[in-house]
């Protein structure tokens, strides 16, 4: 017996269920640049996938002002239920990916030094165990949103309280003060220090360099702990710089031991409950902890 679909479902003005997720990313950015930036897509893409979904709908849902998309009164009254519809979504797809066997793609979010200057040497060292996995490591200062299906596993330098999310301490890693020796034979009057921008003032570390700056020049400041690490090896002032980051001849710096050290950092990992099922996220998980605890004398101080 042959069962036909239901006429509405065979319409073919019924939503592309896809361009939900712009409408949403536009309604809660308010802007096509900001949406385009967090969808990694064109912003013309964006203004395209939203004026399909409102042709599908045969419904207005923004008003186009010079500076920003606003909600009209129609599509404030649907927000909630879109976002119940997205949650449904990504619960499905979750689930599905905690069936997978130990193929297929594995998202890890990390922040960018980190990553490329200590967990995936580690990972890569262990690339014998996960034959069958496609990785992606993306570096991000900003926290991913593992309940929207940004990574599957996401490494981070404090313990989330965002509810419903599996964390895990991996250890910890040490900071301190460094920079090139020719340094450490001027007067501390003279000293001058390279800073996170405001940003990040809110970290332990650069908390900490503010109570020791005392009035001293902060010549450079950054967002970015790469840039950090090359201005301090140019000569350029003292950064307060974590541990994996100065071990070793090829670094060029030397670390300075005050009484007060900086803070230390502890490194945990994240993941989503339903994520967590999968047999490959597993498996990643538990070779991420290998490698910390493989690594754990570089993350102490020099």
């Amino acid at each position: 017996m042959c069962i036909k679909a239901p006429e509405y479902m065979l319409n073919a003005s019924n939503p592309d269920w896809t361009d939900l997720l712009y409408f949403l990313t536009l309604a809660e950015q308010g802007t096509l640049s900001a949406s385009a930036r967090q969808l990694n897509v064109e912003h013309t893409t964006v203004a395209r996938r939203v004026e399909s979904l409102e042709k599908s709908l045969n419904l207005r849902l923004f008003d186009r002002l010079p500076r920003a998309w606003r909600l009209t009164a129609e599509a404030e009254a649907l927000l909630p239920r879109a976002r119940r519809v997205r949650e449904e979504i990504l619960a499905f797809q979750r689930a599905a990916a905690g069936s997978n066997a130990l193929a297929g793609v594995v998202r890890i979010s990390a922040p960018p030094v980190f990553a490329n200057r200590f967990l995936l040497p580690g990972l890569l060292r262990l690339k014998d165990q996960w034959p069958e996995i496609d990785l992606e490591l993306m570096g991000e200062s900003r926290a991913s949103n593992l309940n929207q299906g940004e990574a599957d596993l996401a490494i981070r330098m404090s313990r989330p309280d965002a509810a419903g999310l599996a964390v895990r301490l991996l250890g910890q890693t040490d900071y301190a003060l460094a920079g090139r020796a020719d340094w450490l034979g001027k007067p501390q009057s003279q000293w001058q220090f390279i800073a996170y921008d405001d940003s990040l003032k809110h970290t332990p570390q650069q908390q900490w360099l503010d109570s020791l700056l005392d009035g001293r020049r902060v010549v450079m400041k950054t967002n970015d702990l790469g840039n950090m690490l090359l201005a301090a090896q140019a000569g350029l002032g003292l950064a307060v710089l974590p541990a994996f980051l100065l071990q070793g001849d090829r670094c060029g710096l030397d670390v300075i031991r005050l009484e007060c050290k900086p803070p230390s950092r502890q490194v945990w990992l994240v993941v989503h409950p339903d994520v967590r099922r999968s047999p490959r996220v597993r498996l990643m998980a538990d070779l991420i902890a290998q490698v910390m605890e493989a690594g754990k004398d570089l993350l102490r101080e020099a």
